[in-house]
């Protein structure tokens, strides 16, 4: 089984609508894994039925009781995070800034304090409307722990891939580099970087590719809305080449993309043409190509 992961150095140059669009084209020998957990959004492309939905608990959150607290304040003297304050009488701990050390509980003389366990967001398994299966999550709000979360989402991904005799897990990963993103590159066979024609979106490449050849996992790109900067989209080729990064395809803006997402659909299953589909469905024939390869070469 493969795993290509679906990445940017930056929001916003088309990753999630061209990871939707791989689904949509591969949909009969994969599953499908969101695991751009802060912000997900493939959901609304491709309209997941959420039939399994199961709480993520992650880190641990102290909490106080009322009825034992005698307002000594000493937990209120050893938190190094301002989590705990004088509320009246008493003392109360705000969960958000909390880090569950569990430093309070270990002074509190009242034997008030005990540490939790922490809702840090919800997983889901659905069917989504092209038939494959998809495993998404969501983040709570002010949660952190979006690395593990992400992990859980690929560990379920690549199970139910196994079950289902899938060959392929496809991955739409967070952007920028942090812990989702490692998260998101773990066990990863190929990864493919989105990118657009901007000085940031050159920048931001670099980035993330200095993190991918750390895990040294192969990688394609694709340079999304090319034409509105044709000098700049020169400069990333010129820097793909040098890196010997696999250029998959120079997608021109398109505004059909935004009449199609409008219309909850990805771009290569909408009716009005694009150049657009027909660069989507080579790229991911290409991929499938190089994979095949890799898989050869391994036996």
């Amino acid at each position: 089984m493969k795993e290509i992961v679906v990445i940017s150095g930056k929001g916003g140059t088309g990753k999630t609508s061209i990871t939707a669009s791989f689904t949509i084209l591969g949909s009969a020998n994969l599953v499908a894994a969101d695991c751009d957990v802060d912000a997900a959004d493939m959901h609304l492309l491709l309209k997941p039925d959420m039939a399994i939905q199961e709480d993520f608990y992650s880190g641990e959150v102290a909490m106080i009781d009322p009825d034992r607290c005698i307002g000594c304040g000493r937990c209120a003297q050893v938190c190094h995070f301002s989590a705990i304050a004088r509320r009246g009488r008493i003392y109360k701990i705000d969960s958000l800034v909390c880090e569950g050390c569990g430093y309070c509980s270990r002074v509190c003389p009242a034997k008030a304090i005990s540490n939790h366990k922490e809702k840090a967001g919800q997983l889901f398994v659905s069917t989504t409307r092209a038939g494959c299966t998809m495993v998404h999550a969501k983040l709570g709000i002010g949660s952190d722990n979006s690395g593990k979360l992400v992990a859980e989402v690929k560990k379920r991904a690549k199970a139910l891939a196994e079950e289902q005799g899938k060959a392929l897990v496809l991955v739409d990963g967070s952007p920028g580099i942090g812990c989702p993103v490692v998260s998101s590159l773990s066990g990863a066979s190929f990864v493919v970087l989105v990118t657009e024609p901007t000085v940031s979106g050159l920048h931001d490449l670099q980035r993330v590719y200095e993190l991918v050849k750390k895990f040294k996992i192969p990688a394609g790109c694709i340079i999304n809305k090319s034409d509105i900067n044709p000098e700049m989209t020169e400069k990333i080729v010129a820097y793909l080449d040098s890196q010997h990064i696999t250029l998959l395809a120079v997608l021109p803006y398109d505004e059909k993309v935004t009449r199609a997402i409008i219309a909850e659909k990805t771009i290569v299953e909408y009716e009005q043409e694009s150049p657009i589909k027909d660069q989507l469905k080579n790229a991911w024939h290409r991929l499938g190509e190089m994979l095949n390869k890799s898989t050869t070469e391994e036996k």
